[in-house]
């Protein structure tokens, strides 16, 4: 099902080192509406996952020097929860379940019908979208002596005194708040506040919750709202 122009488009990375599939697979998906991504070795999957968010990742199995089940453990020892689609040649029960063990989403063998391929993906991409959805944050939310509008884009400081937040602050407090005791990755951050693929550095991040912390945190070297979760992310919490 086409994307329709007042919906962003979902973001694939597509992973083949055959250029005729890769392309072939490529040119279908944005018929369909997605931005599409293209890469033709593991090495390559690994630095774009790190650089920029995707909404699925279609993964051929048989590739030089990194296999793709070894690409897939790497994605998901970052802890990342990107949905991942396998393609391969090998077609036995075993493999699928290895596949699936090792973190897949879904598995599909070589030859594939195009059609059941579209079809897998936007149930994949629709399944992830629904998965980070979260019930709205109200306008003002209050949390110890602290309170913040969203629709005025101003908060009260640990100390009552009134403070006026940038829109990027006010984004990514929402979305911190709407994960209340959740860890949110960067890369979900990243997209959700800047919106867009080429990110700012993680430095970027921590320098929004290292503010935080001076505005409503009682101690900032032991914060009890704003955390940093080593490697993974960044939580709020009450």
């Amino acid at each position: 099902m086409a994307v329709s122009k007042n919906e962003s488009k979902a973001s694939l990375l597509v992973v083949e080192d055959e250029e005729s599939i890769r392309e072939a697979i490529k040119l279908n998906l944005e018929l369909e509406g997605y931005e599409v991504t293209t890469v033709d070795n593991g090495a390559a999957v690994l630095k774009a996952v790190k650089a920029e968010y995707f909404d699925l990742i279609i993964l051929d199995i048989m590739l030089p020097e990194m296999d793709g089940i070894t690409v897939c453990e790497n994605i998901r020892v970052q802890n990342n929860e990107v949905p991942i689609l396998f393609l391969s040649a090998r077609n036995s029960g075993a493999d699928r379940i290895e596949g699936l063990r090792k973190g897949g989403d879904d598995y599909m063998t070589k030859p594939f019908n195009l059609e059941e391929l579209l079809l897998r993906v936007e149930k994949l991409v629709v399944k992830n979208k629904k998965l980070k959805e979260r019930n709205t944050a109200p306008d003002v939310y209050a949390f110890g002596k602290s309170r913040i509008d969203f629709t005025g884009q101003s908060a009260k400081d640990k100390d009552g005194k009134a403070i006026e937040l940038s829109k990027k602050e006010i984004a990514l407090l929402r979305l911190l708040i709407e994960h209340k005791g959740e860890v949110v990755s960067r890369e979900h951050i990243l997209q959700v506040v800047w919106g867009y693929n080429v990110y700012p550095t993680t430095r970027t991040i921590d320098n929004f919750i290292l503010n935080f912390r001076k505005y409503f945190e009682k101690d900032t070297r032991n914060p009890k709202h704003f955390h940093s979760v080593r490697g993974v992310g960044y939580k709020f919490t009450e």
